[in-house]
């Protein structure tokens, strides 16, 4: 995780100069993809739901917050692309490759360009009115929201559980740990920020 996050901090630093290109943006979107697959890698399976705690959530919505909508969408479009043909990206407990994208989890990831893209959006409107972590932190909230509904959604659809049951598997065992993914990616976010502008 420390060897991931330092080549966050890196990226981020270059990313002012390098989103101003079209290769830029593109080795951007690339070394998102990897980072979320790095994160990806860290993984917890739980016993009563088929969705693993990873990292993955965190890495999305920082990628979002740091690299803005649309390179945060292309990044995690790229990502499931590279999953799709099979790379290691995605979770280590999982098949890989297309039944992936189409087994329990899928609904998380078709969430994530989405969720990059929000977080990037939302953080950018928000800084005009308040701090730069306050900014992250509703941002990556807001991003939080269309990962669980679509994660939960496709889950329901997929098992056929009930609204409760659904809930139980898809949701809250998660919560306590997606409040500290938003709290740190809202914490790098404005570090990163200040850094930059320093």
């Amino acid at each position: 995780m420390q060897s991931a996050t330092s080549s966050q901090l890196g990226l981020a630093h270059r990313s002012g100069s390098l989103q101003e290109s079209l290769s830029g943006k593109v080795m951007l979107a690339v070394a998102a993809s990897a980072f979320v697959g790095i994160c990806a890698h860290i993984s917890l399976p739980l016993p009563f739901t088929p969705v693993p705690l990873t990292l993955q959530n965190f890495a999305v919505i920082l990628v979002g917050l740091l690299l803005g909508p649309v390179v945060g969408f292309s990044g995690m479009v790229l990502y499931l692309a590279e999953g799709a043909i099979g790379l290691p990206v995605f979770t280590p407990h999982s098949v890989g490759g297309i039944a992936h994208l189409l087994g329990p989890n899928a609904g998380y990831l078709f969430s994530y360009p989405l969720a990059a893209a929000t977080a990037g959006w939302s953080v950018r409107a928000m800084q005009r009115i308040t701090s730069r972590f306050r900014a992250g932190l509703v941002a990556a909230t807001i991003a939080s929201a269309p990962i669980f509904l679509l994660g939960a959604g496709w889950l329901s659809h997929l098992l056929h559980t009930s609204a409760a049951a659904t809930w139980t598997m898809a949701i809250a065992p998660f919560l306590p740990g997606e409040v500290v993914k938003i709290t740190t990616a809202a914490g790098i976010f404005s570090s990163l920020q200040r850094w930059r502008q320093s």
